[in-house]
């Protein structure tokens, strides 16, 4: 039986970071594992103190209190009381679609073109991004790649944060259509040189241009086979089928301001379409309306400014507990760049300290995540017959001074070293052999 006592703790903490781009990624799990004495919480059904979990080929096969009797090729891995979560899922990010934002060649978030629903996420992602490794160290196991640009940039894509390839990677590639909703006034910002009525008619005419484009698409998935154009294929799982029937997929509609939500909703709904609001600072502004039509929202993070001068000065950290007490589905995304997308858990934990309860912050990370990224059936809890992605943990996920210690994808073990973790073992090396180390 593996202990994972504090010697253990010490000696991961000491191995030099494989995690990185040019380092070889995790084989598929080659024989069943068991993680007992743990605090597991499973989040879709509270939390099991003295818990183990079980996997077999990357599945959960176990969740339960105590420990199980186990066949003596079980690798069973003793984690002392430590916590046991399921990897969390950062919802709308660009990570492995840029590396440097001054490096165009390294920018595949921007396809060309204001309408490229063809433009795929999965299909640029770099698997070798120094960024993941960055991301998955904090817990960070699946995410959702965004592009970003024009008025319709792409589909969004499922990813695994580690794999040889993106097929490897890719969970679902097409996740839903992405649209960036124009705003709804014209700018009144100092370097608005633009007249307000100039204003006026260029946001009609993206309007006219986006309702256009949707409308040709409809008629394109009912009308038209498969292959007969690239790009309208790529909308047809997020549009109404022939007869009215719900689309497969929803439509991301990146939108902040409570005229650019209302509009964009009430738009969307009149087309069929399932909304889900991305952003969405005023969301709760708009409850009435989301909760008429069901429109989920991924909340932008909570670490940035208020929207208006007479903005209560907490209202990006109190709008996740008002969505919450309104019944608003939502989730949690990060308000950082992608090579700070390791900080998703602490958006949570702002909101948490303006009065959102823990466990509903925790499920904003993992399992309502996955919710509304329709990927429920497989990741975001612990539960038998889902993924074995997961992360233990030396505390609450929440908590700053937390450490993923252990982290699993599809059973697989995964490194959570990284280009950081090198670099910091490199120069504490530096000042051990010149004598200036604090670490003794």
């Amino acid at each position: 039986m593996k202990r994972f006592g504090t010697s253990m703790l010490a000696a991961v903490a000491a191995l030099p970071a494989a995690g990185q781009d040019l380092a070889t990624k995790a084989p598929p799990q080659q024989g069943p594992i068991a993680i007992i004495n743990a605090t597991v919480h499973t989040v879709a059904d509270g939390t099991i103190e003295n818990g183990f979990v079980a996997f077999e080929g990357g599945v959960i096969t176990a969740v339960g209190s105590d420990e199980p009797e186990l066949a003596a090729d079980v690798r069973v891995i003793d984690v002392d009381g430590l916590d046991v979560w399921p990897g969390m899922i950062s919802p709308v990010t660009e990570l492995g679609l840029t590396e440097m934002q001054a490096i165009r060649q390294t920018r595949d978030f921007d396809e060309v073109g204001r309408f490229t629903p063809e433009a795929r996420a999965a299909t640029a992602t770099n698997p070798d991004s120094t960024l993941i490794p960055v991301t998955r160290a904090n817990g960070i196991l699946t995410y959702a790649a965004f592009p970003s640009n024009g008025a319709v940039p792409g589909t969004a894509s499922i990813m695994r944060a580690e794999g040889w390839t993106w097929e490897d990677m890719a969970i679902e590639t097409d996740a839903g259509v992405i649209l960036n909703w124009p705003s709804m006034r014209p700018s009144q910002d100092w370097w608005a040189d633009e007249p307000n009525a100039e204003q006026r008619q260029r946001i009609t005419k993206r309007l006219d241009e986006i309702d256009s484009y949707f409308r040709t698409a409809i008629n394109y998935a009912h009308t038209e086979p498969d292959g007969a154009d690239v790009r309208l294929d790529a909308m047809r799982p997020s549009l109404p089928g022939r007869s009215g029937e719900s689309p497969e997929r929803p439509v991301f509609i990146n939108a902040e301001d409570v005229d650019q939500i209302n509009a964009a909703v009430v738009w969307a709904t009149g087309l069929g379409l399932r909304p889900v609001i991305v952003g969405g600072r005023d969301a709760a502004l708009c409850t009435a309306l989301l909760l008429e039509h069901d429109v989920p929202v991924m909340v932008g993070g909570t670490q940035r400014f208020p929207k208006r001068a007479d903005s209560p000065h907490d209202a990006a950290y109190t709008l996740p507990l008002d969505l919450e007490n309104a019944g608003i589905r939502w989730c949690m995304a990060s308000s950082d760049r992608t090579g700070h997308e390791r900080n998703l858990p602490y958006n949570a934990s702002k909101a948490v300290a303006f009065g959102l309860d823990k466990a509903a912050a925790v499920r904003s990370l993992t399992l309502s995540s996955a919710e509304i990224l329709e990927v429920d059936d497989r990741i975001g809890s612990l539960e038998v017959g889902k993924a074995a992605t997961l992360i233990v943990t030396d505390g609450h996920l929440l908590e700053h001074t937390t450490n993923p210690l252990l982290a699993f994808i599809d059973g697989r073990e995964i490194d959570l070293g990284s280009k950081q973790s090198v670099l910091a073992e490199k120069y504490r090396e530096k000042y051990r052999q010149t004598g200036l180390s604090r670490d003794e």
